[in-house]
C-alpha cells in the first residue's frame, strides 16, 4: 500500500497544482514541478521513488508524447524536419559549449566539463510541448519546429552519450565502428517506423503489396481500432504507443520518442468505422487520450521530476553562484542560437523564431540520464557539480512555461 499512498499524494498535488495554475494563469507544468520539489523537501515524498511510481511516470511521458504526435499532421512534421536541421545543430552546439567551458572554469576537470556539456545539450521536448498545449499553441509551425528539432537533438545527444560517456569513464576510446553503428540504428528505427505507418497500417490494406501476405495483408489499423464496435479503440491506441516506445528503447532512444512517432503514423481516416453509432471515434479517442495524458497519468512524470531537487541549505548557497552563471549562459545561448537558426536556416519569422528559442530551454529526460551515469554510477561528477546541474536544470525548466506564457501575447500566429 506504500506505493499507492505515494501515488495518492502525487495525485493530490496535481489537483493543488491545477488549482494554483487556474488562479495564477500559469501553466500547470510549472506547478507540478514546484509541488514535487516542495513535497520531497518536506518529506512527504521519498527522495528515491519506488519502481511502481517510476514506471508509472515513464508511462505518463510515453502517453503524453503519443498524444502530441496523435494531434500532429504527419506531412507537417516531415516538412518541418527539412527546416529544422539548423535549429537542432546550433541549438545543441552552443549549449554544449557554454556548459563545457563554464564547468571547466569552475572545477578544472575535463571529464566533469565534458559530461556537464553533454547533460545540458538535449531539449526536454515533453515539457515544452505540454507548455505550448496549455497555451493553445501546440499545433503552430513553431511547435512543430521545436518538436522536430528536439527529435534530431535527442538522436544526436544519444549518439554522443554512447560515445562520450565511455570515454569520460575511461572504459573506451573513440571508435569509427561505434559511431557508424549508432547512426545506423537511428536510420533503421525511423525506416522501420515508416514501414509500419505506410505498409502494415495503411488506410486501405488492399492498396499495398503487403495485401499478398497471409493475415497481415488483410488487416489494417482500421480493423484493429474498430474491434468490439469501437470499445477497444483506446486500448489499441495505447498498446501501439507502448509497443513503438519499446521498439525505440531497443534502438537506444527514449521510449517517448517512439511514442511520438507512433502518434504521427495514425491518421484520422483510420477512424472511419461504425458510422451507424453516430460517433466521431477520432474526436472521442483524442478526448480520452488527452485526458489520460494531461490530467492524471502524465502529470505524475512532472511531479516526480520536481522531486529531483533536494534542498541542502549550505550546499545550495555554495553552488548558487555557479548555478546562476551557468543558467544565465545557457538561457542566453540557447535562445539566441535556436532563434537565429530558426530565422536564417529554417525560414521562420522572428516571432516564431523566438518562440522556438524559448521552447528549447527545457532539460529533463536525457539530462538526468547523463547526471545519473556520471554521479551515481561512475562518481565522475563532484557533489558541487551535481547540485549545480540539478539547480540549473530546475531553473531552465521553470523558464520554459514562464517565457512561453510571456511571449504568447506578442506571438503572431494564424489559427
Amino acid at each position: 500500500m506504500y506505493d499507492i499512498a505515494i501515488l495518492a499524494i502525487i495525485w493530490l498535488s496535481v489537483l493543488v497544482a491545477s488549482f494554483l495554475a487556474h488562479k495564477t494563469r500559469l501553466t500547470p507544468v510549472l506547478w507540478y514541478l514546484f509541488c514535487g520539489a516542495i513535497l520531497v523537501n518536506l518529506g512527504a515524498l521519498p527522495q528515491e521513488m519506488p519502481i511502481f511510481i517510476t514506471d508509472f511516470a515513464e508511462l505518463g511521458i510515453i502517453i503524453i508524447m503519443f498524444a502530441l504526435g496523435f494531434e500532429e499532421d504527419t506531412n507537417n512534421f516531415l516538412n518541418s524536419m527539412k527546416r529544422s536541421w539548423g535549429i537542432a545543430l546550433f541549438g545543441a552546439v552552443v549549449p554544449f559549449a557554454v556548459a563545457y567551458f563554464s564547468a571547466y572554469y569552475f572545477w578544472q576537470n575535463n571529464n566533469i566539463a565534458l559530461l556537464c556539456g553533454l547533460a545540458m545539450t538535449a531539449t526536454a521536448v515533453s515539457l515544452t510541448m505540454v507548455s505550448l498545449k496549455s497555451e493553445g499553441l501546440s499545433k503552430t509551425p513553431a511547435a512543430t519546429g521545436i518538436m522536430t528539432s528536439a527529435v534530431l537533438d535527442d538522436i544526436a545527444s544519444l549518439a554522443f552519450v554512447a560515445i562520450l560517456v565511455p570515454i569520460a569513464t575511461g572504459e573506451a576510446t573513440v571508435s569509427l565502428d561505434g559511431i557508424l553503428l549508432i547512426i545506423g540504428k537511428a536510420v533503421a528505427f525511423f525506416v522501420l517506423v515508416t514501414i509500419i505507418g505506410g505498409w502494415l497500417f495503411p488506410t486501405n490494406p488492399e492498396s499495398t503489396i503487403i495485401n499478398k501476405l497471409p493475415i497481415i495483408g488483410k488487416i489494417g489499423l482500421r480493423h484493429i481500432l474498430a474491434m468490439g464496435k469501437g470499445e477497444y479503440t483506446i486500448l489499441a491506441l495505447l498498446l501501439i504507443a507502448v509497443l513503438v516506445g519499446l521498439l525505440a528503447h531497443e534502438f537506444g532512444f527514449h521510449p517517448a520518442v517512439g511514442a511520438y512517432m507512433a502518434g504521427l503514423i495514425i491518421k484520422k481516416e483510420y477512424f472511419d468505422f461504425h458510422q451507424e453509432k453516430e460517433i466521431d471515434f477520432y474526436l472521442h479517442a483524442r478526448g480520452i487520450i488527452d485526458n489520460v495524458a494531461f490530467s492524471w497519468i502524465g502529470p505524475v512524470f512532472f511531479v516526480a521530476l520536481g522531486t529531483k531537487l533536494i534542498f541542502d541549505a549550505d550546499l545550495f548557497v555554495s553552488v548558487l553562484p555557479e548555478s546562476l552563471i551557468l543558467f544565465a549562459g545557457l538561457f542566453v545561448g540557447q535562445i539566441t542560437s535556436a532563434a537565429l537558426a530558426a530565422k536564417y536556416t529554417g525560414g521562420f519569422d522572428w516571432s516564431s523564431s523566438l518562440m522556438i528559442g524559448f521552447g528549447m530551454l527545457g532539460r529533463a529526460e536525457l539530462a538526468f540520464v547523463v547526471i545519473n551515469i556520471a554521479f551515481v554510477q561512475h562518481q565522475i561528477l563532484s557533489v558541487e557539480a551535481f547540485y549545480t546541474l540539478m539547480l540549473t536544470t530546475f531553473l531552465l525548466n521553470c523558464s520554459v512555461p514562464l517565457t512561453i506564457r510571456w511571449w504568447k501575447s506578442k506571438f503572431q500566429v494564424l489559427i
